[in-house]
């Protein structure tokens, strides 16, 4: 497997490029989700971060390795931080935002899981080559309000996941506002904003697509994978 040593992401129909600097990651931020891992609903966002190398493209391939018999997909609205900024409001946490996209949080659920046990840090589970399937961004012009945007992936054609990012606990304000506190934003990182409810497992020859979609069905971002 090749891996470009630039990761960088494109707005649709434009030439701008972002060069992808840190990815982060939110968990349990739809109750549903959280409810399946058999979780507590968090008071406050739950962060972690995934390397600038886990990210592959649309059209790429996940490459399970190894040490994992248990894959999971997670689909997820991404946001693409066109201005950088420390301690930012929540009232002007969006104008930081180049772009919305979809992207997917694969996640190794068995190495996770016993991460979990002996209460370690997920990294390996998150982080690991091809974890980060992204598409490319529309620019955040296009979106009048994140926070009601359909999110849908289907496996082999069969919808796994299908809910509405009406439903995050916490908002795409909320989570910037957030973060900035403790981690300065950069211009080209993103931000994987959770899953809801639907993760299940992938296997080798499995076609995963990703969208994200206007209230009327129209298609804003896409992601299509396979599983190697």
């Amino acid at each position: 497997m090749e891996i470009s040593p630039m990761h960088t992401v494109r707005l649709h129909n434009s030439n701008e490029t972002f060069a992808v600097g840190k990815i982060l990651c939110v968990g349990r931020n739809y109750a549903e989700h959280a409810r399946e891992m058999k979780a507590d609903l968090p008071e406050s966002p739950v962060i972690f971060l995934k390397p600038s190398t886990a990210i592959i493209p649309d059209g790429g391939t996940v490459v399970i390795p190894a040490i994992s018999k248990d894959v999971h997909h997670e689909v997820e609205l991404t946001v693409l931080i066109g201005q950088g900024g420390k301690d930012i409001p929540r009232e002007t946490a969006l104008t930081h935002v180049a772009g919305y996209g979809v992207g997917l949080d694969m996640t190794l659920r068995d190495v996770q899981a016993e991460l979990k046990k002996k209460s370690l840090p997920w990294t390996l589970a998150k982080g690991f080559d091809t974890s980060a399937p992204l598409s490319e961004f529309v620019p955040a012009s296009g979106v009048k309000d994140p926070n009601i945007l359909d999110l849908r992936l289907t496996v082999n054609g069969s919808i796994r996941q299908n809910s509405n990012t009406r439903h995050f606990i916490f908002k795409v304000e909320e989570l910037i506002s957030y973060i900035s506190q403790a981690i300065s934003l950069e211009r080209g990182d993103v931000l994987f904003t959770g899953t809801p409810e639907g993760v299940a497992q992938v296997v080798t020859g499995d076609k995963l697509l990703g969208q994200l979609l206007m209230s009327d069905g129209a298609v804003l971002a896409s992601v299509s994978v396979s599983v190697l």
